[in-house]
């Protein structure tokens, strides 16, 4: 039974095929634009990667000529409309008889149980009931059909009728009334029936809507020198530094070496910055008096607006900018014109547009444009995604004390942030949203995550006890493994890592095309960098990339936070994996057997020709020689040999090849084996917040760690110190052996054919058992005992 239900949860996290019925398909019956539905069956191409679904819209414009209230003699109107138990009403207005809404309302199909569609006009009152003014039946039957790309159905006016239909009444409402999909453009913005419980600002979370990044920019300055920067006390002259202000961004150069009035430093300060620019740049020069006490001499404030643009390595005309004397107010403006010498610095300052600047990490980057449009190529090719559905969630709040879940999907790529309507309290949601994305390299990846939605305006409270919204989980999509023009349609696993271990919390399923525009432009592009010419000329060093990017993610997520709806933090750095960097014993076990799994291949080929060489299958081992006297004869054919090996090893994977892009793989990951412990030291904060006792523990596990890779590290180089100390004379007796031998092996080798040299060689190399020896060969020996510089280690 353990067996079976082992197999049973390994099932659960694999990919899993899917038939959804894809693509735009009309019932038969009734006539285009009359009653009923179009009369012939037809694909449409704009929703072809989505399952179609069915909605009754409703758009309410505006009423005229209401009658007012006999008691209040005014009249403040809203509009209800009705579908059997949904109810979606608009804003009123107070003290008005000619009200404009232009509010849509969308009512699943599915769930429509009525015949009539009731739209009701009432008179708020904020005591009583509302006051009945008017209403409008519609007969389903009667409703038509609107097909995209058909022009929006034009509303209609119509008389209200009393409470029985039997007469009418005074006032007008103007009503459109049609069936549709989710294609129909005013889906994203309509008052949806499975949302009808969200009040208030909650309303605008559960749409659909599209975001775009922030453009963003590298801002590089170049610090140089300064001249009459004088400090408070005119006796020392000043030890002055620089410290550059950008946003939250800020950064210092070196201490002068010299304590001088005039210090220079030719130091390069690197920021990220975001259009439009709405950080100042903010600059100060600086004395350090002691060092606990830093004293301001001047500084200099501008917009970024004003410096330069630059979009390849050209230099930079530098500038010298006046620096305003610290500590000068308003009242003292007039004396600034009494100094006869002016404080001043020497900036070389520009905005790089020629860099792609990172918010996501280099492994799963989605984006490789550099930031100035003009330098952008065309497109290769479309990325399209049908995001359909999800199944099995797990409850992740509760809501009014039951157990519930809101879920929402997120895809990002490139510039582009996409979220779907959030399905109220569902663990089996549809969405059949489809977006497409250009795709500018083939070796991008697409991030794709589901959460819950903690933001609806009501009482719910997430498992995790904070009003954030939950993570569910996250697939990525590398395109570059897709084939051209294929529809995928698979299930993916949705796997999270907690505290308590791996949870499955449900499966999202997915249709992705990738078409391609031009096949010569994509190969082409297989031999060109991955990142803009920029990166390889003008390289950032390791230290600042992760800096840049770590600032790049939080002004991205900033500005997404600014969005309305909001597109919220945590959603923006799950998505761009901003704990990447964060040290994991889990992903340490998983990064060193990737390690392992890699040269797995060597130590399975070397293990081969060990047994070659030992004779333990003879056939193989006479065949191995018969080919090896081949190639001596005839070492022309060692490499076309050895490219034809490739090849039909290549031809033979074929058939093994890959079905289906990858997904999360928890063997991988090494998920499942992690223990409790080293979860807990996972999800811990930085710094720490774990007890002293459990600090140290861990900090001896992680010595221990570290020595192993220290010993490592160490062993790779001695290894590499002994081949130089060869010809170093470190050792003399033995760099002298090796001199006499280099000159005999060469006098050897002059005198004797390469393929005598080769044959005697390799036979000797592949003898027979009976003529080994269990002892380390000769030359073993001897570079075993070349010196290492580890004698020098303290």
């Amino acid at each position: 039974m353990a067996a079976k239900d082992g197999a049973k949860s390994q099932e659960d996290y694999k990919l899993k095929d899917m038939k959804p019925e894809l693509g735009e398909r009309w019932p038969h019956g009734g006539q285009r634009g009359g009653t009923g539905w179009i009369g012939s069956e037809r694909a449409a191409s704009t929703y072809d990667l989505v399952e179609q679904m069915f909605y009754l819209y409703v758009r309410v414009v505006k009423a005229k000529d209401l009658p007012p209230n006999p008691v209040t003699s005014n009249c403040d109107p809203y509009v209800e409309v009705k579908i059997g138990n949904y109810k979606g009403k608009t804003k009123h207005f107070e003290k008005r008889t000619n009200p404009e809404w232009n509010q849509v309302f969308a009512f699943s199909k599915d769930k429509v149980q009525s015949s009539t569609v009731e739209v009701f006009v009432r008179d708020k009152e904020m005591v009583t009931r509302d006051e009945y003014i008017g209403k409008v039946v519609f007969d389903m039957r009667e409703v038509p059909t609107r097909v995209p790309p058909d022009s929006p159905l034009a509303p209609q006016w119509y008389r209200l009728e009393d409470r029985r239909g039997e007469s009418k009444k005074r006032g007008e409402v103007m009503v459109a009334v049609w069936l549709g999909t989710q294609a129909d453009e005013a889906f994203p913005d309509a008052w949806h029936s499975d949302a009808s419980s969200v009040q208030g600002e909650g309303v605008q979370s559960v749409r659909s809507k599209v975001y775009v990044s922030p453009k963003l920019w590298y801002l590089r300055v170049n610090v140089i020198e300064a001249q009459d920067v004088e400090p408070s006390d005119r006796s020392q002259p000043p030890q002055a530094f620089v410290k550059v202000q950008v946003g939250n961004q800020i950064l210092k150069t070196k201490l002068c070496p010299n304590k001088t009035t005039n210090p220079m430093w030719n130091e390069d300060l690197v920021f990220v910055a975001a259009e439009p620019f709405e950080e100042q740049f903010f600059l100060t020069v600086e004395n350090k008096v002691t060092p606990a006490k830093d004293e301001v001499m001047g500084r200099l404030i501008s917009p970024l607006s004003v410096f330069e643009k630059r979009l390849d390595h050209r230099a930079v005309h530098s500038k010298w900018y006046n620096l305003e004397k610290f500590g000068f107010g308003a009242l003292e403006g007039d004396k600034r014109h009494e100094l006869k010498f002016s404080s001043r610095i020497h900036l070389r300052v520009c905005l790089e547009g020629g860099y792609h600047v990172m918010d996501e990490s280099t492994l799963y980057i989605s984006d490789v444009k550099p930031t100035a449009r003009q330098l952008w190529k065309q497109p290769i090719g479309i990325l399209e995604v049908g995001i359909l559905s999800a199944q099995g969630l797990s409850p992740m709040k509760t809501k009014d004390g039951k157990a519930t879940t809101d879920p929402y999907c997120v895809a990002k790529y490139g510039q582009k942030w996409v979220r779907t309507r959030t399905i109220i309290e569902s663990y089996n949601p549809k969405w059949n949203e489809q977006y497409t994305w250009e795709v500018y390299d083939p070796c991008t990846v697409i991030t794709l995550g589901v959460f819950d939605n903690c933001h609806l305006g009501g009482s719910e409270k997430s498992n995790s006890g904070a009003k954030v919204d939950s993570r569910i989980g996250k697939v990525r999509i590398r395109l570059s493994t897709l084939e051209a023009d294929r529809i995928y349609t698979h299930s993916y696993p949705l796997l999270v890592l907690q505290a308590k271990g791996l949870k499955k919390m449900g499966e999202v399923q997915l249709a992705v095309r990738f078409t391609c525009l031009s096949l010569a432009h994509m190969i082409y592009l297989y031999g060109h960098p991955l990142l803009p010419k920029m990166h390889y000329l003008h390289p950032f060093t390791v230290n600042q990339l992760d800096s840049l990017r770590y600032q790049a993610m939080s002004i991205v997520s900033a500005r997404l936070a600014r969005a309305e709806p909001p597109l919220r933090k945590e959603i923006v750095e799950y998505m761009l994996d901003v704990d990447s960097h964060m040290w994991s014993m889990r992903r340490s076990k998983a990064n060193f057997f990737r390690i392992v799994s890699v040269f797995s291949g060597l130590i399975a080929m070397s293990k081969w020709l060990g047994d070659v060489c030992y004779w333990k299958n003879p056939l193989t081992s006479i065949l191995f020689h018969v080919l090896f006297f081949i190639l001596i004869c005839y070492p022309e054919l060692i490499l076309p040999t050895t490219f034809l090996y490739m090849f039909l090893i290549g031809l033979w994977n074929f058939r093994f090849r890959t079905r289906h892009p990858a997904h999360m793989d928890i063997k991988l990951s090494w998920a499942e084996a992690a223990s409790p412990d080293e979860l807990d030291e996972e999800f811990d904060t930085f710094p720490t917040s774990k007890g002293q006792d459990v600090v140290k523990m861990r900090y001896d596990r992680l010595r221990s760690v570290a020595g192993r890779i220290q010993m490592v590290v160490g062993d790779i180089a001695t290894q590499g110190e002994r081949f130089q100390a060869l010809l170093s004379w470190r050792d003399p007796r033995a760099t002298c052996l090796f001199v006499i031998f280099c000159l005999v092996a060469a006098m050897i080798l002059y005198v004797t054919p390469f393929k005598i040299i080769a044959l005697a060689a390799g036979m000797f190399w592949m003898r027979h058992p009976k003529f080994r020896s269990k002892m380390p060969s000769a030359p073993s020996n001897f570079f075993r005992k070349l010196p290492s510089k580890a004698d020098c280690m303290l």
